[in-house]
């Protein structure tokens, strides 16, 4: 199981560093636009990725 966590949290971080690596400039301007985003926004796009990952685990992790 910890094998697996890890595998999981290193293919996260490689996902997250290729649009940073890729285009600078296109991350910068959707975090700037995400700052104009309201608290509840914010919490629905976080409950929505957790539900996706959530659903995505329980297809692919059996």
């Amino acid at each position: 199981m910890g094998d697996v966590l890890i595998g999981a949290l290193a293919l996260m971080l490689v996902f997250e560093g290729l649009l940073p690596f890729l285009s600078p400039t296109a991350w910068r301007q959707m975090f700037e636009r995400a700052l104009q985003l309201s608290d509840g926004q914010i919490r629905f796009i976080g409950l929505a990725s957790m539900l996706a990952g959530a659903v995505l685990a329980l297809l692919f992790l059996r």
